[in-house]
């Protein structure tokens, strides 16, 4: 019986990737679970029982492997209070307890998240802020979500408003061509609050279920980034009320720590109600998932664990720990 129906079987059914998506997960989270307990082994070799030396050794395997020193000390604390309920902890128990506490850690987090490329009912048009530095996989990860919309029915408008960048606005075109979605975009250097309303226009105009806003992914000055998105989310506003309904933060998780502080900034320029993270089949980083979650209380949405079309995935935290501790 797998984790997710072993552990969560009492409890409200989340649903579950098909094999095709599961294969591709467990394929993506291939490097990190092999870095991960190959350390593991050794650092449990010749020991019966959870002790000391063991979680010191599990300390340091956590935050190498990009989990993050916050989120590994909440672990480790958990970790302990249970060893201090049984003074004899083996230490064959420890995949199971690690896979508890972390899925107890992502649940806090990711609760009620989207099990499907699908929006709330009754809101057109749903109107979703990319934002993220660049080479993070931005413009990658709006081409797939307008893919995997467009498959589930929906109508999709794309907005360049990524102006600094001549290459944003021509790297996105290329995406709306090959998916077959309009873009909305103007001359490189316009201002992105007006591409974003002439997005939102349009999107109007044809009856499109959602919009999807890419924006400059510039950290150099907080307060330039702050104001500028906060014009840009005024000028949509103008249009549609109460728009962005939804700010996703691109991450690329290959990237580890730093992507724990591209994730400080952004949230402390602008307000982020969800995250994608990027690149995970390429790097043995796949904890900074677990760690970005955990640390700023934003649910992950997103994961990427390949280059095609359909390995942009829905993030389930069940389906998650299942083949990070398969």
């Amino acid at each position: 019986m797998s984790f997710f129906k072993r552990i969560f079987s009492s409890g409200p059914k989340e649903p579950v990737l098909n094999e095709q998506e599961k294969q591709v997960l467990d394929k993506g989270l291939e490097k990190s679970k092999t870095s991960f307990f190959s350390k593991l082994t050794k650092a449990i070799a010749g020991k019966s029982k959870v002790d000391d030396e063991v979680l010191d050794n599990l300390e340091e395997i956590l935050v190498a492997s990009d989990v993050g020193v916050t989120t590994t000390l909440k672990i480790i604390n958990r970790i302990e209070k249970r060893v201090s309920e049984d003074k004899y902890l083996g230490t064959d128990e420890l995949n199971q307890i690690l896979r508890d506490e972390i899925s107890g850690l992502l649940s806090e987090t990711n609760l009620g998240e989207a099990s499907e490329f699908v929006i709330p009912v009754g809101v057109k048009p749903y109107v979703l802020m990319v934002v993220g530095v660049n080479g993070v996989g931005k413009t990658t990860t709006i081409g797939k979500l307008a893919y995997q919309f467009k498959k589930k029915g929906y109508k999709v408008t794309l907005g360049a408003a990524d102006t600094f960048r001549a290459a944003a606005i021509d790297q996105l075109q290329i995406w709306a061509d090959r998916v077959g979605v309009p873009l909305v975009k103007q001359q490189m250097g316009s201002d992105p609050a007006s591409v974003a309303f002439d997005t939102l226009q349009s999107a109007v105009a044809n009856d499109a279920d959602i919009v999807i806003i890419d924006t400059a992914g510039r950290l150099h000055n907080k307060i330039n980034l702050m104001t500028e998105l906060t014009k840009v989310k005024r000028v949509m506003q103008k249009v549609v009320a109460d728009t962005p309904n939804d700010v996703l933060l691109v991450l690329d998780g290959s990237t580890g720590q730093n992507a724990f502080e591209q994730a400080k900034q952004f949230t402390a320029a602008t307000e982020v109600t969800s995250l994608a993270v990027t690149k995970l089949d390429g790097t043995a980083k796949g904890g900074v998932v677990i760690g970005i979650s955990d640390q700023f209380q934003i649910p992950v949405k997103y994961i990427g664990v390949g280059e095609g079309l359909e390995d942009l995935q829905v993030f389930n935290k069940y389906e998650f720990v299942d083949s990070f501790f398969k």
